[in-house]
C-alpha cells in the first residue's frame, strides 16, 4: 500500500496549496491513505472544526498535530469528538483527545496512526518511548501497518525513537521544525524514516512566519506578534510504499510540490 504523509500545513497558503496538489499526488502515486499534520493550519496556530471539514473534503484520512494543537482553546477542548484528529498522546492523563487511532483503507487494510511529542527543548511530558510501547502492545494482531508522527525539536531524539521502534512500526516521520531533511531511508528492520518532513506553507518566510517580523524579533529581542506568510508556497511530504502483509516499508520518497 502507498501512504502519503504531508508535513505541517501552515495557514491559508498551506491549505490552498494542499487543495491544489492533493488529488494530483493521490492519482499520480496511487495513494491508499493520506495523513496530514494540521497543527498550524488555522491561521498558523492550531486547528478549527472548519479546517477539519476542509481537509476531509480533500480526502485526508487522519490529521495529526503537535504542541500547537492547544492554541485554539474551544476546538482543543472538544478533541474527543474527532476520531480523525490526533494530538500527541504523551500529555498528562485527562487532556482531551487521543494519540492513537485505528483506521481502514478503502481496500480493507487496517492502519494504526500514533502521534507523539518530543521532550528535548520542548514540554516536560510523559516518555514517548514508553508510551509507544504501550500503544503497540494494545494493537489488535491484524494491524500491521503502523505510522508514527513524532513532533519533536531535537534530531537526536527523533532518530533515537526511530531506531527504538525499527521493525515494530512501518513509518516514523518527524514534524515540528518545518524544514525537510535529506535523510529519508528505510532502517534495517524495515521502518521508513525521515527526521523532518518539512512544512506546507510559504518558503518566503521564517518557518512559515513573515520574515520581516521574525528577523525584527531576533534583532531587537522584543515581543512580536507573528503573522503567517503567504508568498511562494511549497508542499513537503513523504510517500511510503508499505508491504501490508508484514508492515515493513519497501521504500520512502521525499515529495515537494510548488504552486503552478
Amino acid at each position: 500500500m502507498k501512504l502519503l504523509f504531508v508535513g505541517d500545513v501552515v495557514g491559508r497558503a498551506g491549505r490552498q496549496l494542499l487543495s491544489r496538489c492533493l488529488d494530483r499526488l493521490v492519482d499520480r502515486h496511487a495513494v491508499d491513505f493520506v495523513v496530514v499534520n494540521g497543527e498550524n493550519a488555522a491561521g498558523g496556530f492550531g486547528l478549527t472544526e472548519d479546517v477539519v471539514r476542509e481537509f476531509r473534503k480533500l480526502g485526508v484520512h487522519v490529521i495529526t498535530s503537535g504542541n500547537h494543537i492547544w492554541d485554539k482553546r474551544e476546538f482543543a477542548a472538544q478533541l474527543d469528538r474527532f476520531d480523525d484528529v490526533l494530538r500527541p498522546g504523551n500529555y498528562p492523563e485527562g487532556a482531551p483527545g487521543r494519540g492513537l487511532g485505528l483506521y481502514e483503507t478503502s481496500a480493507g487494510i487496517k492502519v494504526a496512526v500514533i502521534n507523539l511529542e518530543g521532550r528535548v527543548f520542548m514540554n516536560n511530558l510523559d516518555c514517548p518511548f514508553r508510551l509507544a510501547d504501550q500503544y503497540l502492545a494494545s494493537l489488535p494482531d491484524d494491524v500491521r501497518v503502523v505510522m508514527v508522527d513524532f513532533h519533536a525539536e531535537a534530531t537526536s531524539e527523533k532518530m533515537a525513537l526511530a531506531h527504538y521502534l525499527d521493525g515494530r512500526v512501518s513509518v516514523v516521520v518527524g514534524t515540528h521544525t518545518h524544514v525537510p531533511t535529506a535523510d529519508e531511508h528505510v532502517l534495517p528492520g524495515g521502518t521508513a524514516y525521515q527526521t523532518d518532513v518539512g512544512m506546507t506553507g510559504s518558503r518566503d518566510s521564517v518557518i512559515g512566519i513573515r520574515k520581516e517580523i521574525a528577523v525584527e524579533k531576533f534583532v531587537t529581542q522584543l515581543p512580536a506578534r507573528f503573522e503567517v506568510a503567504k508568498k511562494d508556497p511549497v508542499l513537503c511530504a513523504v510517500l511510503v510504499d508499505i508491504d501490508e502483509s508484514t508492515g515493513q516499508a519497501r521504500h520512502i520518497d521525499r515529495v515537494m510540490e510548488v504552486a503552478e
